[in-house]
């Protein structure tokens, strides 16, 4: 039986759903840390980071929907056949097995976990993604379930937890923050639009989308137009929510310098707040949070890398797919957080700048098209100074040799010292592709 639109309960548990999946990891401890180092200059830094981290994944859903795609492959082979395949495999491989998903199970452990059994121990930490991703795997098993799974029970559950959190930290704040430290002192906006890259939710509102379509689709609306629609509004409802939390979040953050010592990084500001407001049922009730905020992401990724691998190739079979998708983030999330973040800064310098382009080319195709020469042109002229916003953001120590020379040539770019070198290359590809697109695609249809 199909039906024109979805009512209102229906798209809340959709929205519900997509706000489970993007809100992971690296949503809790980011802002937070965001908060702390920003101080003063906290707005302008947080404005910065809710359009990179709230701002392009609404848009990324909304390109999905305009677009008329089932998902980013659909989108991406509008530039090449080829480029559809190498840039949905590459971005699912990083917010799949090789990043972003081992890193849930890291970040939950080393939060959640391991101030329950003292110093940390490898033998501990694999049995904990062992277990981890064990039940992740169970859950992804079935991906018409997801949105009963992570809509109706993982998300509120986990928003009952954080919420009793954050309203602590709004009615009774710890402090009100220090000047601004580092980089946010100079350059509060730039470098919060940045810090959005690391939630990385604009390349899951790519990688997200299937699984946003799919789940319209079984609730009976099949006319594509609505499907668009629909997608929209739930994309809607789940940014509200993210944006809300952001904001709470980094107030958190700035409000615990002063009270505690600066951290590197945001997990030990949560435990000292989480400590300071609950006493020792606030280290059990952080464990809750990031292990519920984690564990739901996890399936969302499983489940997406799932179903794009088995779309690009259909022999594949889902259910190998997603236990290759489960054992392997397993093996992987024994190097560290740290070390996981070290390598996976430098790829998403590099595929952020490709996502932002093409998730604008989407959202603007009712009005620009979707010619080859365009798509093209964008693209291709942004995947070298992508490539260099990525060597930019190595260890400053392997700025040697042909990795220095070529840096040499990045820094005549606007905007490189700041990891924003590909908005100069991706405009003029604009403007090119659009003088290319009127040349040829009316040469080809006379």
């Amino acid at each position: 039986m199909t039906k024109p639109k979805l009512n209102g309960r229906q798209l809340f548990f959709i929205g519900s759903m997509l706000f489970g999946l993007f809100f992971g990891a690296g949503n809790l401890i980011f802002p937070v840390f965001l908060g702390q180092e920003a101080g003063t200059n906290l707005w302008p830094a947080l404005l910065g980071f809710l359009i990179s981290g709230v701002g392009l994944p609404l848009l990324g859903v909304i390109a999905i929907g305009v677009s008329h795609t089932d998902g980013v492959f659909q989108l991406a082979k509008k530039v090449a056949p080829w480029y559809g395949y190498f840039f949905t495999i590459v971005l699912y491989l990083c917010l799949g097995p090789l990043f972003a998903t081992p890193r849930l199970a890291t970040i939950s452990y080393e939060i959640g976990v391991q101030p329950f059994i003292g110093k940390q121990t490898q033998p501990a930490l694999f049995i904990y993604a062992l277990l981890f991703f064990g039940v992740a795997w169970w859950f992804s098993r079935k991906p018409s379930k997801i949105m009963d799974y992570v809509g109706k029970f993982l998300t509120p559950a986990f928003l009952i937890a954080l919420g009793a959190l954050l309203i602590m930290a709004l009615v009774k704040p710890l402090g009100h923050g220090q000047a601004a430290h580092g980089v946010y002192a100079t350059a509060p906006l730039v470098n919060g639009f940045t810090a959005g890259y690391f939630t990385m939710d604009a390349l899951a509102a790519l990688a997200f989308g299937i699984i946003v379509v799919n789940a319209i689709k079984q609730l009976g609306v099949t006319q594509p137009g609505q499907i668009a629609r629909d997608t929209v509004k739930s994309g809607a409802i789940a940014i509200v929510i993210m944006a809300i939390l952001y904001g709470l979040l980094a107030l958190l953050g700035r409000n615990a310098l002063g009270p505690f010592a600066r951290a590197t990084n945001g997990g030990p500001i949560l435990a000292n707040v989480a400590s300071a407001y609950f006493g020792e049922f606030g280290q059990v009730l952080l464990a809750i949070i990031v292990v519920l905020a984690c564990l739901k992401t996890a399936i969302g990724l499983i489940t997406a890398f799932g179903d794009t691998m088995t779309e690009l190739f259909p022999r594949l079979p889902y259910q190998g797919v997603v236990l290759v998708a489960s054992v392997l983030p397993v093996i992987i999330a024994n190097v560290g957080l740290d070390q996981l973040l070290l390598f996976s800064t430098p790829m998403l310098y590099f595929l952020y700048p490709l996502a932002i382009t093409l998730i604008l080319l989407g959202l603007l195709s009712p009005i620009i098209g979707q010619s080859r020469w365009l798509m093209g042109a964008v693209t291709y002229l942004t995947v070298p100074a992508a490539f260099l916003d990525a060597l930019q953001s190595l260890p400053t120590n392997l700025h040697t040799g042909w990795v220095g020379q070529v840096l040499a040539v990045g820094r005549y770019l606007p905007g490189f010292d700041v990891g924003l070198g590909w908005s100069l290359p991706a405009v003029l590809g604009l403007v090119i592709g659009l003088i290319l697109a009127r040349v040829f695609d009316r040469r080809f249809a006379q």
